[in-house]
């Protein structure tokens, strides 16, 4: 584990004691830490004006209480988070997340993340992030709305289109922002069609919100591998997950040429060497709600499913985690290097672990962190949130290049930032270095606050 500069190990120490047991949200922060030390003895007034400590302590954390009726008319009870983390560039913005493993720690990362992410983006929106640990799996619509109608009835009161603007993440999809934004709309009596991203495209929704993080993490391999002379097409593609950013990363990969050829879900995965038939996988994950094992049963063709295992087993050229964090450890990592893989990119939030991801440093592979590769989605949301406050919508093309623009943006920034402090094609360093300059500049101008 690198060491970290002597003014960032107090900071550190007292994120931790200060967080106890919130250990993804600890493994967050000394992660950014890790690309600091440059920046604090270039700008000592960082460090001097505790404003490195100031963006580890959320500016808002809201717990409450989720109660809701089942279909056998038995009440449940969840509990419901919303940490509203950084607003120097903007209001907090960020998904929310459904998932049994939810909790402080685990918004905490996500939010902390987020601040950086949006940063990157050098679109006007802080950080932040909230959810529930309510599973959506295998509950009915009308359950779903019931949990939906209740949660929103308290987070009503503390977002806005001006102050914090939820999103979708796991477990929140369509369905789920269509009820959130319905008992909203109900409880304020207005049409704040700003206040959520992720909308349906008839009520204020964006296109390519859907395929944003997928496509976003593609055009930025695409730019690794551009500014490093070579080209996704012809490569072998493996991507973890097949949830909407795994299944429009491989759609990006596929008009761009490469050949996905394994996806999975978290009871095992699929190889189909001749490439996998991503409308299959659609009609399997997104329409059906299916495991993926329907996959090579109802495919044939030389198609595979491997129950457990890891799926970094499957040699590529190409890596995408794009499921959930720390899916990737040391020993996946050693496998994909061992087998020739050249470039690893973060579709999901802190998919690799931390020895994980310093292997792949290590080995030379082109390595992008999530805040950098997977920031589309946030992207292509302040791009939504433009078009409601301009009551305007945009075609599939226009919105689509855009979003290529930022990519192409992040990835550049990544580039001459890791350049100027000392760590050059570093795209991990650069990403930190980059989304923190800009939120720290913001946060001195602001005085202690």
């Amino acid at each position: 584990m690198p060491a970290l500069h002597e003014q960032l190990i107090p900071v550190f120490e007292e994120v931790v004691n200060r967080n106890p047991g919130e250990t993804e949200f600890h493994q967050a922060v000394r992660e950014v830490f890790e690309s600091l030390g440059p920046v604090v003895a270039k700008h000592p007034e960082y460090a001097q004006s505790s404003v490195i400590g100031r963006l580890c302590e959320p500016e808002r954390q809201i717990i409450f209480r989720v109660p809701w009726v089942d279909d056998a008319g038995q009440v449940q009870l969840n509990r419901g988070f919303r940490v509203e983390f950084n607003s120097a560039l903007g209001p907090y913005k960020g998904g929310l997340r459904f998932h049994p493993s939810v909790y402080l720690g685990i918004v905490k990362f996500l939010g902390f993340e987020q601040i950086f992410k949006n940063s990157l983006t050098g679109m006007p929106i802080g950080g932040g992030k909230g959810g529930s640990d309510f599973d959506p799996k295998g509950k009915s619509d009308a359950e779903v709305m019931r949990f939906c109608q209740s949660f929103m009835t308290e987070l009503y009161r503390h977002i806005g289109e001006h102050t914090d603007v939820p999103a979708g993440d796991t477990g929140v999809g369509a369905r789920e922002i269509g009820y959130l934004f319905g008992q909203y709309k109900r409880i304020t009596n207005r049409y704040e069609s700003g206040v959520l991203t992720g909308k349906g495209l008839t009520w204020g929704g964006s296109q390519v919100r859907t395929e944003a993080t997928g496509y976003g993490t593609v055009f930025f391999v695409h730019e690794m591998l551009h500014a490093a002379g070579e080209s996704i097409e012809g490569r072998r593609v493996v991507i973890s997950g097949s949830g909407n950013v795994a299944i429009y990363a491989a759609e990006k990969v596929r008009e761009l040429g490469g050949t996905v050829i394994a996806v999975s879900d978290s009871g095992g995965y699929v190889v189909e060497e001749g490439g996998i038939d991503l409308e299959l996988v659609k009609d399997i994950k997104l329409s059906r709600r299916a495991r993926i094992e329907k996959y090579a049963q109802e495919r044939g063709n030389g198609a595979r499913y491997v129950t457990g295992g890891s799926i970094w087993e499957v040699p590529c050229d190409v890596a995408l985690p794009c499921a959930t964090q720390n899916e990737l450890t040391a020993s996946d990592a050693a496998t994909l290097i061992r087998n020739g893989c050249k470039v690893v990119a973060e579709g999901a939030n802190m998919p690799s672990t931390p020895d994980a991801a310093r292997a792949f440093q290590e080995a030379g592979l082109l390595f992008a962190p999530g805040k950098a590769a997977n920031a589309g989605g946030v992207a292509t949301s302040a791009l939504e949130m433009q078009q409601n406050a301009s009551r305007d919508s945009w075609n599939f093309a226009y919105t689509e290049e855009r979003l290529r623009i930022i990519m192409r943006g992040i990835h550049d920034r990544c580039l001459t930032t890791a350049d100027e402090y000392g760590s050059p094609g570093n795209y991990v360093a650069g990403a930190n270095i980059g989304g923190f300059t800009r939120v720290a500049d913001a946060m001195l101008a602001f005085g202690v606050v």
